[in-house]
């Protein structure tokens, strides 16, 4: 049995609002119109919401349910798949250009034989170390 069978069968008038979306009387609290709405996604995990504010939690356990009840089954094998964090190319480009900038200035200033101070010196390493970093994560996402 679904999560959402499970669920919507423990519920007072229920009805259906569209494909995977259901709305239905509140359990936590006198109802006098649906203001529960229940939602399946795609995966199986059902989401609900209630309009007069009650608690999911409370509204499973009013229904006679525990929070685990609304979520599929796993197989025992399953594994969540290793994530990569989204970059946005944009935002990538435009750190990497002003790391640029920034040793662009040391190159300059090196090449007039200007002092580095030892702030000068962590800033140029600060900039060389985001511009690898972002070219490590940029070849891993080949």
């Amino acid at each position: 049995m679904s999560a959402v069978t499970r669920l919507l069968e423990r519920l007072k008038g229920v009805w259906k609002g569209g494909p995977g979306r259901w709305v239905a009387a509140c359990p936590d609290h006198v109802d006098r119109g649906p203001s529960l709405s229940i939602r399946e996604l795609p995966d199986g995990r059902v989401l609900i919401h209630c309009f007069a504010g009650c608690d999911a939690h409370d509204v499973v356990n009013a229904a006679g349910l525990e929070l685990k009840d609304v979520f599929p089954e796993r197989p025992a094998e399953h594994r969540l798949a290793p994530s990569r964090e989204a970059v946005d190319a944009r935002d990538a480009l435009a750190c990497l250009a002003f790391q640029s900038q920034v040793l662009a200035v040391a190159a300059e200033n090196f090449l007039q034989h200007r002092k580095f101070t030892v702030a000068d010196v962590e800033r140029i390493a600060l900039a060389a170390g985001r511009i690898n970093s972002a070219w490590r994560l940029c070849r891993g996402h080949r």
